[in-house]
């Protein structure tokens, strides 16, 4: 199994900024795709960014320019920098990722808990 534990989440006035941490921890032989979705009150789940491995990341249309995601490999830890916040990017923030385990073996996707972002004066 993989535990995700999130930290950084908080409130922030629009312009500011906040940095999410997910760390990824358990049997893990190797991590394909590691990033953050978001929801909002009333809204689905949405991809905010995600890094697959070995390839470029993907971000959505609505915190490009604004967000950078980053992935250490040696902790198994995404970073996820948010600058020049919105009111619109208001959500809880769940760190999601796809990893091959070893005990049991397979390839499986995880969540985290989920932590509070809040944009507002």
């Amino acid at each position: 199994q993989v535990q995700l534990v999130e930290s950084g989440g908080g409130l922030v006035q629009p312009g500011g900024s906040l940095r999410l941490s997910c760390a990824a921890s358990g049997s893990i032989l190797s991590i394909n795709a590691m990033g953050w979705y978001r929801q909002a009150p009333g809204k689905q789940r949405e991809l905010v960014a995600v890094i697959p491995s070995g390839s470029s990341t993907n971000y959505a249309d609505s915190v490009k320019d604004r967000f950078t995601l980053s992935r250490d490999n040696t902790k198994n830890t995404v970073y996820l920098q948010m600058n020049s916040l919105k009111p619109e990017d208001t959500a809880v923030y769940y760190c999601n990722a796809h990893a091959i385990t070893d005990r049991p073996y397979g390839l499986r996707e995880y969540w985290g808990q989920g932590t509070q972002v809040t944009v507002s004066s």
